[in-house]
C-alpha cells in the first residue's frame, strides 16, 4: 500500500473528520440492521401476539451473541492480517 503525506489545513481536517464518522456511522447502522433482520428472521415466527414468546426472546439473545461473537472474530483476523501485510511491506 501506497501512503503519500499528505498536508490538511484545519478545515479540511474537520471536513475529513466529519466525512470518516459518517461513514463510519453508516457502516454501523448497516450491519446492525443487518443483525437485527437476520435475528427476526430466524427466531420470530409467531404473529398471534404483540408480546415475543420466551422461546423467541431466547433465541434472540443467542443469535445476537452469536453474530456478535462473529463480528468480533472477524474484526480480530483482519488486524492480523492487516499486522501480516504491514511487517511484510515493511519488512523487505
Amino acid at each position: 500500500m501506497l501512503t503519500l503525506p499528505i498536508s490538511l489545513n484545519l478545515a479540511e481536517q474537520r471536513e475529513l473528520s466529519s466525512r470518516l464518522e459518517k461513514r463510519q456511522m453508516n457502516e454501523f447502522m448497516t450491519t446492525f440492521t443487518g443483525l437485527v433482520q437476520t435475528c427476526f428472521d430466524d427466531c420470530i415466527n409467531d404473529f398471534t401476539s404483540k408480546a415475543t414468546t420466551p422461546r423467541e426472546q431466547g433465541c434472540v439473545s443467542k443469535c445476537f451473541e452469536k453474530q456478535m461473537k462473529a463480528t468480533e472474530r472477524l474484526g480480530e483476523r483482519f488486524q492480523e492480517q492487516n499486522a501480516a501485510l504491514q511487517a511484510e511491506q515493511f519488512g523487505k
